[in-house]
């Protein structure tokens, strides 16, 4: 009979009992996907210093951040959606319902109206309604959130090319044009405007209930429901903060213009995810956030820079970036690749 049945205690093996110590290999890659993103940046920017002499200017450098502004605010809007785990296909279609709208809304060539900033806060609130239905329709009917956020895509294309009319409205606001046209310490104005919703989108994620439960909900949604989180609540309040970021977005595009454009978003759908991907959040939802996306944006900003001032073809850029975007996703998932066993 063996020891274990007369009662006997089991001989030493000399290991003591206790929770299983974490991967060597698994740690490595955790700290890849956290800090790899930050230390990409730092690499990029140093190679295209030596690269190019212009690189490093402060004229160079004020380009830079005042190109990445439009794209930070879609960023900190998209990263609540992809921290629930959904994705949202609706920029460029919310972008230029904005455009065209404060565009007839402030003073302007085609009609005598001129609501001033009231027209700026009703474009950006029309941008959170298009972010509002997508929300609905994705949670209501349950409806995969790419094809509700493309439909509502469709419908602000649509509604934008019905205000454009065949006659392109350009701004007649004297003020509005001085103010955009202003700088603080070298920079535009738009570029605070960016940094305010940077600050915005850090507070929401980390002081509000929103930032905490969408990235709950994207980690395990079946378990924030038993948890008692309202998660269509929280999912449809993401949706419209996102819309109300892209309607903002598309009201700097046409400050910066001039005038109102329906392709004021063309191209904005791949740059916002591209970023956020490199940024380290993840398309599976509960990683990453706002910090991350905007670390995205300042590498997509500065390789898109960099390769245009060392002379890289604009179609040899594009192959780069999808490069890019592949390389990202498999460094933020592979710490997750043994939960992740389903590949949607």
């Amino acid at each position: 009979m063996t020891p274990a049945r007369l009662g006997q205690a089991p001989p030493e093996t000399g290991r003591t009992a206790g929770p299983p110590r974490p991967s060597r290999r698994f740690d490595r890659a955790t700290l890849l996907a956290d800090f790899g993103p930050l230390a990409a940046l730092v690499l990029l920017c140093a190679l295209f210093a030596v690269l190019s002499p212009q690189f490093a200017t402060w004229g160079n450098v004020r380009n830079l951040l005042d190109s990445a502004a439009v794209l930070a605010v879609i960023a900190v809007g998209l990263t609540f959606v992809l921290l629930l785990g959904a994705i949202d296909l609706s920029i460029e279609g919310v972008m230029a319902t904005a455009a065209l709208s404060v565009a007839l809304l402030v003073a302007n060539s085609r009609n005598d109206i001129d609501l001033g900033l009231l027209g700026v806060v009703a474009a950006v609130a029309l941008g959170a309604c298009f972010g509002l239905a997508s929300g609905m329709l994705s949670t209501g009917l349950k409806i995969p959130s790419f094809m509700t956020t493309l439909g509502i895509s469709a419908i602000g294309i649509g509604i934008a090319t019905v205000l454009f009319g065949g006659m392109q409205p350009t701004l007649r606001s004297p003020e509005l044009a001085e103010w955009a046209a202003g700088q603080w310490f070298g920079l535009t104005r738009l570029t605070y405007v960016a940094l305010a919703v940077v600050v915005i989108g850090l507070l929401v994620q980390r002081y509000t209930r929103l930032g905490r439960y969408a990235r709950a909900i994207g980690g395990a949604e079946e378990l924030a429901l038993l948890s008692g989180i309202p998660v269509r609540r929280y999912k449809t309040l993401a949706f419209t903060f996102a819309g109300a970021a892209y309607g903002l977005a598309g009201v700097m595009v046409t400050v910066q213009l001039g005038s109102g454009i329906v392709q004021a978003g063309v191209g904005q759908n791949f740059a916002a995810i591209t970023a956020a991907v490199v940024g380290g959040t993840l398309l599976s939802g509960g990683r990453g956030g706002v910090l991350q996306s905007i670390v995205g944006v300042l590498i997509v900003t500065v390789l898109a820079n960099g390769l245009v001032l060392i002379g890289v073809s604009p179609y040899v850029q594009r192959a780069v970036q999808g490069v890019i975007v592949v390389v990202a996703v498999v460094i933020t998932a592979w710490p997750l690749r043994r939960r992740l066993r389903v590949v949607k």
